[in-house]
């Protein structure tokens, strides 16, 4: 293992890298072009009331994608649902679910660097996790030459193993504050939530944005913030425009963001306790391979077994020869039972924070989605091909549902985090 040199990464508790050579150094998504991602969909049942579509962009927020193609369909968001968020910086395909659209107004739909193409029935809509994983053909540029003979040896790393730490993204690769947020609004917060999302400004905004984040955060004028804030910042002027309209109503505020936007606050605050837990398994001195008692053993055909003092042996047979990996409990409503060593740091830093189940369930009835917790596997595996190509590498893998092309990425690169987005 290899410590994190950056406070961003350390703050976000992604605190090791698990190869120990040099990085690449470089940059992404240099154009849109360097980082491809292609979404691999569940089979379709061929009919029923959800129109599937395969939608293309290039360079689109996912939020603000799938607000301008309700706005050109001219129905609710309610009626849209996708199986995962792609990067913004990014050429992205993935598969949506229109309820009760037919194809010819699909055909309709023009939006500059987004294209629409109807696929075929559902009998159901498209939900987070609705999907078989994403390949990637992702090129790093600008790299340091000098270190590109350990990219084999970085490959190796990854087939073996690295953190399946949530990236950057997951917390705001702008702006990472979502599981700040988060933490306000289960903490019943409401007001210090707004500040914090309105209010927050980082050292690569412009003065501008800056500056009306702060004025903001010093006056509590909605209005006037309203006026300030460039148009491109939409999530936030949903909320001053509420604000605007109902002085002090900072639940409605929240509430004018999309429900999944706003679900998403929660469980970033989910991902940092898994982020620390892990990063706190490195302190310890324990691999991603090295099973420990109370670890949880996930199968390859889904069947979990807890880890015992007796069984340490077999457990480790079972994680060398690839048939099992290492599986944490992220808690939330519904605490785990018997909680090993992940889950006990997950559960003493959140309550720590002053949070327990019974602030994801009422974050749950505020925001109208459950937050009951699940299991993460603590390892990312994937095979993976590397070509160098001057100072430029390109890399080709695949990704089940969940988890980070970055942290994949960041193992070669070992780079600023802001490379990253």
């Amino acid at each position: 293992m290899r410590p994190s040199p950056y406070p961003l990464e350390r703050d976000l508790e992604m605190r090791y890298y698990a190869d120990d050579h040099p990085g690449i150094g470089g940059a992404l998504r240099t154009t849109p072009e360097d980082f491809i991602v292609d979404e691999i969909p569940i089979d379709f049942t061929g009919s029923g009331p959800y129109l599937i579509c395969k939608v293309t962009r290039r360079s689109w927020e996912h939020q603000h994608a799938i607000h301008e193609i309700s706005k050109r369909l001219g129905i609710s968001r309610k009626r849209i649902g996708w199986a995962g968020t792609k990067d913004r910086n990014a050429v992205a395909s993935h598969y949506i679910s229109l309820y009760k659209i037919d194809a010819e107004a699909v055909d309709r739909v023009s939006l500059k660097d987004i294209t629409i193409e109807p696929i075929g029935q559902h009998q159901f809509g498209l939900g987070l996790g609705d999907l078989k994983g994403n390949r990637f053909v992702i090129t790093i540029r600008d790299c340091q030459e000098e270190n590109l003979g350990f990219v084999p040896a970085i490959c190796q790393t990854v087939q073996h193993g690295i953190p399946n730490f949530y990236g950057l993204q997951r917390f705001g690769a702008q702006k990472p504050v979502t599981h700040t947020v988060g933490l306000s609004i289960l903490k019943g917060g409401y007001k210090e939530a707004v500040d914090l999302y309105i209010g927050e400004a980082f050292p690569n905004e412009s003065d501008e944005v800056k500056e009306a984040r702060r004025a903001f955060v010093s006056t509590g004028d909605a209005r006037e913030a309203l006026h300030a804030l460039p148009v491109r910042l939409g999530f936030e002027r949903a909320m001053l425009d509420h604000l605007s309209k109902k002085q002090d109503d900072y639940e409605g505020a929240l509430r004018a963001l999309p429900p999944k936007l706003l679900s998403m606050f929660v469980s970033a605050w989910q991902s940092y306790l898994f982020n620390a837990a892990l990063s706190e398994r490195f302190d310890r001195g324990i691999n991603l391979d090295e099973p420990e008692a109370g670890d949880t053993l996930l199968y390859t055909n889904g069947r979990t077994d807890r880890v015992t003092g007796k069984n340490l042996p077999v457990a480790r047979h079972h994680l060398t020869r690839g048939r099992a990996v290492i599986a944490a409990f992220v808690p939330g409503s519904s605490p785990p039972e018997s909680p090993g060593p992940m889950e006990e740091c997950m559960i003493r830093r959140s309550a720590e924070a002053g949070i327990g189940p019974s602030a994801f369930r009422d974050a749950a009835a505020f925001v109208g989605c459950a937050f009951d917790g699940a299991s993460r596997p603590i390892a990312i595996r994937t095979e993976i091909t590397s070509e160098i190509t001057g100072d430029a590498v390109t890399l080709r893998f695949s990704l089940p549902p969940g988890q980070y092309a970055t942290s994949v990425c960041r193992e070669f690169m070992k780079g600023d985090p802001l490379t990253l987005v």
